[in-house]
């Protein structure tokens, strides 16, 4: 098996519309991450603009990048292709794992799971663009976890360097709990390395899925936005060292920061600015006690000021011990992955 080529094999997952160039930024200057990926880059219609695809590729210091891209036109994915790895882009990455209605009824994603000769065509065509490594996020299948073995197959003998697989189907959307035992089955049968992702809500799930799978590297994405350090707390696992539990006081800095950062992005408008904002609440919520209703009564408010000024009131006295940020998740208010009825096979 070649080895994976970063070390530490953590990876932010590529999430739509929130690991945006701050995010990555903001996240990887916390520590212990060895690639960062973008959301997805959208690829249709006729042309691809090489202005566009250059503007994806910004980089977090000291970080690998991968750059993501979507798309069906074997043609326009290997033109976008060669123009970001010519720009610098670490890993060009191939998005076959967005669950989406629309991404279904587009024919991407994890739609194109479902025709495996049009998958190979499509990723040998963009391998041949590709001078540096190219990889696929896949879930395990459409409809069937049966299907994963061959997937991962087809993507290896396109010539990908390596894979990432979220283990649901398409059609689980993020319901249940990720099947570790797909990621272990293919990391046992494929030649090139394998990259689990899938409900690692603490620290210690990461060590464990590494032990429990075999896997080379650990891709995190939902669980580094409800706890942005997780990445640093693996590391600190890692190597015996004291690990960091932030506290509420820690959660506003980080909120402050995503303000700070995303408002040259968004010109200063608020109402994006509130939007974006949002979206990280949702998850930073989930660690809070009586997360929901708090949440729910976070998202109701309209301006920024009123934003910022609840959540400092909600989080900033909070010590670590009443949050669910510790690294081994001693509140556990996520689930713990294991073996699920998603996959029957060996």
């Amino acid at each position: 098996m070649r080895p994976f080529p970063f070390v530490p094999a953590f990876v932010l997952a590529p999430m739509e519309g929130v690991t945006t160039a701050t995010t990555r930024e903001l996240i990887a200057s916390y520590g212990g991450l060895g690639l960062v990926c973008t959301e997805f880059v959208r690829v249709a219609g006729e042309h691809v603009s090489p202005r566009f695809l250059k503007r994806q590729v910004q980089r977090a210091a000291g970080v690998a990048l991968s750059v993501q891209i979507m798309g069906n036109d074997a043609r326009l994915m290997a033109e976008a292709a060669s123009v970001v790895s010519a720009n610098g882009a670490d890993v060009v990455d191939v998005n076959l794992g967005c669950p989406s209605k629309t991404a279904a009824r587009k024919g991407v994603g994890a739609a194109l799971l479902k025709d495996r000769a049009q998958l190979r065509a499509l990723l040998t065509t963009m391998r041949a663009a590709v001078p540096g490594l190219f990889s696929a996020k896949l879930r395990a299948g459409f409809e069937r976890s049966e299907d994963a073995l061959d997937n991962a197959r087809a993507v290896e003998a396109a010539g990908a360097d390596f894979i990432a697989v979220h283990p649901r189907r398409r059609v689980d959307f993020y319901r249940g709990v990720a099947d570790w035992r797909i990621i272990a089955l293919l990391r046992r049968e494929l030649s090139i390395p394998v990259i689990g992702n899938g409900d690692v809500w603490y620290a210690a799930d990461a060590l464990r899925m590494l032990e429990e799978t075999g896997c080379a590297g650990v891709m995190i994405g939902r669980p580094a936005l409800r706890n942005p350090w997780i990445f640093r707390q693996i590391a600190e696992l890692n190597a015996g060292r004291s690990v960091f539990a932030p506290s509420g006081a820690d959660v506003v800095a980080h909120l402050r920061r995503l303000h700070a950062s995303m408002a040259p992005a968004l010109h200063g408008t608020p109402a994006h600015l509130v939007g974006a904002l949002k979206e990280h609440l949702v998850f930073l919520c989930r660690a809070a006690p009586n997360g929901t209703d708090l949440a729910r009564r976070l998202l109701r408010l309209g301006t920024l000021e009123l934003l910022l000024e609840a959540v400092e009131e909600a989080f900033s006295t909070l010590p670590p011990e009443a949050l669910d940020l510790d690294a081994f998740g001693h509140r556990r208010l996520e689930p713990r992955a294991e073996a699920t009825p998603l996959y029957d096979g060996p």
